[in-house]
């Protein structure tokens, strides 16, 4: 069993302030050592340990976050020139891949030359028990892991970069999609629910969110209101245009005219009006943003490449949260980058299912859901999604999940390897299976006849 501090016999894991660093003698006991800086991030406070070649560590370092990240790297600095010259740099820092708060630091690490690497949050997590044969996990006991995972070789460069303003902008408008995106659905669904007391009827024929209904709700407020008004039909018609048929608009009149809904008073007219204002401000939003992207990307190979297949704010998010696809050494690696590798957890006689890791940045799978959601209705792709809802006994999350891991794959080829995108290749043996059971059973037929 490693271990763990063995410089520190005594409560190994009891920080020191940084500011009480010494690094003369630090440098004096370790001369031309190379050494690993593990950091655990936090939002008020940094924890660090020092590993050295031999395997031991120091005391954990205090560092508040980030009051005391200039004076960390400055004494960083001061003990990689300490140090001396060594085959490899003779200080490098490693981190956890843990949201913002790391950021700052990070970027103060790259601004003064010093190597920083990423080492997985599940790799630390799976190092709990094996590191020093207890399972609990804390500040100074990960800073040490995350250390001693890097000095062996698992950990990857990761130095601050921004990129340049296109990348910015573009991470500028995904972000505010996206936030526009989810506060349409709350507040769709505050109109869903209020439409379910009042004029239950009307999201039979149209989502409580549409562009047509949210509208109507604005310049009407209440059913009874659409209902007297004799305009109506021309009204809606230019409400949703050519989305709307006539069949639809009169089916819409009719609801509004014999529901059974309850009657709206005054308040509750002014709320939903209120409610249907902020659905059609948060549509206009996601419209204008979209266009931005489209403008923002006419130019730009890789999300013009992957936009056929995942749709426009799918490819400039996977270009956000995964970079470029180009940087991924297989289809594969890039799927699994998404968090849409298959995983298992089998023990013994129990077989566990296979299910999606969810690793990664939680954004990439939510609009790839998006983008698998119109294949869904695809003919050729059907002829895959069909037989699977079948056999699921007629759920289709599974089926979705498929879709959105074969788009994962054709997203890395159309940008890689130039290929055009075809959704009748998703599914290649789907789309063979009718013709391969024709032939089978004429087969089957000649058999018989002889």
């Amino acid at each position: 069993m490693q271990e763990v501090i063995p410089v520190a016999k005594s409560k190994p894991y009891s920080s020191v302030a940084v500011k009480s660093i010494e690094v003369g003698v630090l440098s004096a006991e370790h001369a031309g050592q190379a050494c690993v800086l593990g950091i655990d991030v936090a939002k008020f406070e940094l924890m660090a340990v020092l590993r050295w070649p031999d395997g031991s560590f120091q005391r954990p370092w205090r560092i508040g976050n980030p009051g005391e990240v200039g004076l960390l790297v400055e004494k960083l600095k001061a003990l990689g020139s300490a140090l001396g010259s060594t085959p490899s740099p003779a200080l490098t820092v490693a981190m956890e891949s843990s949201g913002t708060y790391g950021d700052a630091v990070r970027q103060a690490l790259s601004d003064a030359g010093i190597g920083v690497q990423r080492v997985s949050a599940k790799a630390v997590k799976d190092q709990a028990e094996t590191f020093d044969g207890v399972p609990s996990q804390h500040d100074g006991k990960d800073a040490a892991i995350i250390a001693d995972l890097c000095a062996r070789g698992k950990g990857r460069a990761w130095a601050m970069e921004t990129g340049d303003a296109v990348d910015q902008e573009i991470r500028y408008w995904v972000r505010r999609v996206d936030a526009a995106q989810r506060v349409k659905q709350v507040w769709g669904g505050k109109v869903e629910a209020l439409l379910a007391r009042h004029w239950p009827e009307a999201t039979r024929l149209t989502p409580g969110s549409s562009a047509t209904l949210s509208k109507a709700l604005l310049h009407w407020g209440s059913p009874a209101a659409l209902a007297a008004d004799p305009d109506a039909a021309a009204r809606l018609r230019s409400f949703g245009g050519h989305y709307l048929t006539d069949a639809k608009i009169a089916a819409l009149i009719a609801s509004a005219k014999t529901s059974g809904g309850v009657r709206m008073n005054v308040w509750e007219t002014r709320e939903i009006r209120e409610l249907a204002r902020e659905v059609s401000a948060r549509r206009k939003e996601i419209s204008d943003s979209k266009r931005r992207l489209r403008s923002l990307t006419r130019s730009h190979p890789t999300i013009r490449a992957q936009t056929p297949a995942v749709g426009l704010v799918t490819a400039c998010v996977l270009w956000t949260c995964l970079g470029d696809p180009h940087d991924y050494g297989s289809a594969s690696a890039y799927r699994k980058a998404m968090g849409l590798n298959l995983v298992e957890r089998s023990s013994g006689r129990f077989k566990g299912q296979l299910r999606i890791s969810k690793r990664g940045q939680r954004l990439t799978r939510k609009w790839m859901y998006f983008g698998a959601l119109r294949w869904m209705r695809d003919a050729s792709v059907k002829r895959w999604t069909g037989p699977k809802k079948a056999r699921d006994g007629g759920k289709g999350a599974r089926a979705m999940v498929g879709v959105m891991r074969r788009l994962a794959l054709a997203a890395w080829h159309v940008a890689v390897n130039g290929e055009a995108f075809d959704a009748g290749r998703l599914f290649p043996g789907a789309a063979r299976r009718p013709e391969a059971a024709v032939k089978a059973k004429a087969r089957t037929m000649e058999a018989a006849l002889k």
